[in-house]
């Protein structure tokens, strides 16, 4: 049973901004075991999968997870690193780089804590530590530039039903999306335009995470935020019509999802003539699964299996300078007025301010 209560909280303990940094997740081992529980955990929020619960429990538990874990472990297996899976070392990468660029750029106190919508370390664990830390404010960051449902919607959730069990609740603030933030399109753009310096594909694309097209009749902005993004660099590249598009990549199930399809449209171009492509993921602050495996590899073989010549993904952002600046300068912004991110921020006379409040304390009787 989880308490309300806040233990650790000291009277003299001086407040600091807690920064949740957020991604989806990934399994603790690339084997079925550790899939199977992953999958279960994932496909079961009902943001992710929006099908009435009793029947997709039937589907998910009698077919999805006695087959599925195994086939998605050896795909694990080919991109797992010394440092376990990519997208959590790459995660950890940027949580630690933050912090420390936060640390040069702010004169109060900033803690960036790393937590996944499933899987380890979980949110609620992130939480804990930035409460132990004295966080009464607490910006959450989710990784998803472009807003849906199934992704940042979902991290809302989470966090709201942890924040549920807590006592003293933080002053909150939450970044639903940055898909146009000006400069986290001119991070990407630099980074592409590194990447692409020499021999550039005939053609770039750009290839985000699918959805059913059910979400986006729905209301769901995140086709209309993935084109936005798309063209945003495009134009930054100086890439004409012709020489861009946008695809939807890791459909699952039958029914339709967002089009044209990565794959489909990879081989449709190599079968017209097309040699070369460049792809680009701008949906993933880090690469994963999605990005090393499905995108890298798996795609690869079907634009040269359909007559290309020449295939490269081009990296996510993952933890380079460029976005570690573009991520500080988004957290500047949502945290405006905030006493650690104002220029007025007195350490020394915050430390007598918390003397004080524990000798006040221990006036009335406190324990302390």
């Amino acid at each position: 049973m989880k308490s309300t209560d806040s233990p650790s909280f000291t009277h003299d303990q001086p407040a600091c901004t807690g920064i949740l940094l957020t991604n989806l997740g990934t399994p603790d081992a690339p084997t079925p075991s550790a899939l199977r529980r992953y999958l279960a955990e994932f496909l079961w929020d009902s943001r992710v999968v929006e099908i009435p619960r009793p029947l997709w429990w039937l589907i998910l538990h009698g077919v999805i997870l006695r087959v599925r874990p195994s086939k998605s472990a050896h795909k694990y297996q080919t991109i797992w690193t010394p440092e376990g899976s990519p997208l959590l070392a790459i995660s950890r990468r940027q949580a630690a780089a933050l912090a420390e660029t936060l640390a040069k750029r702010c004169p109060g106190p900033i803690r960036v804590a790393l937590g996944m919508r499933y899987g380890n370390p979980s949110i609620a664990a992130a939480l804990a530590e930035l409460r132990a830390a004295g966080a009464q404010r607490l910006l959450v960051l989710p990784l998803y530039p472009q807003y849906s449902a199934a992704t940042t919607a979902s991290t809302f959730d989470a966090v709201a039903a942890e924040l549920r069990t807590w006592r003293w609740l933080p002053e909150l603030r939450f970044i639903m999306q940055y898909h146009d933030d000006s400069t986290y399109l001119d991070a990407l753009a630099a980074h592409l335009r590194a990447a692409r310096a020499e021999q550039p594909g005939e053609r770039l694309l750009f290839s985000f995470h699918g959805l059913p097209k059910r979400n986006l009749l729905a209301g769901d902005p995140y086709h209309c935020q993935c084109h936005k993004t798309a063209r945003r660099v495009a134009e930054r590249l100086g890439l004409a019509s012709g020489q861009w598009a946008v695809a939807f990549q890791s459909r699952f199930g039958r029914a339709e999802w967002l089009q044209p399809y990565t794959s489909v449209l990879l081989a449709d171009w190599a079968k017209a003539g097309v040699k070369s492509v460049d792809v680009a993921c701008p949906g993933f602050a880090a690469d994963c699964l999605e990005t090393l495996e499905e995108i890298a590899l798996e795609n690869r073989q079907t634009f040269l299996n359909a007559g290309g010549e020449r295939y490269r993904y081009l990296p996510a952002l993952n933890d380079v300078s460029e976005h570690i600046a573009a991520l500080a300068g988004l957290i500047e912004k949502h945290t405006a007025g905030w006493p650690e991110f104002s220029a007025g921020y007195n350490p020394q006379a915050v430390a007598v301010e918390c003397a004080a409040r524990r000798d006040r304390a221990q006036v009335m009787g406190a324990a302390v």
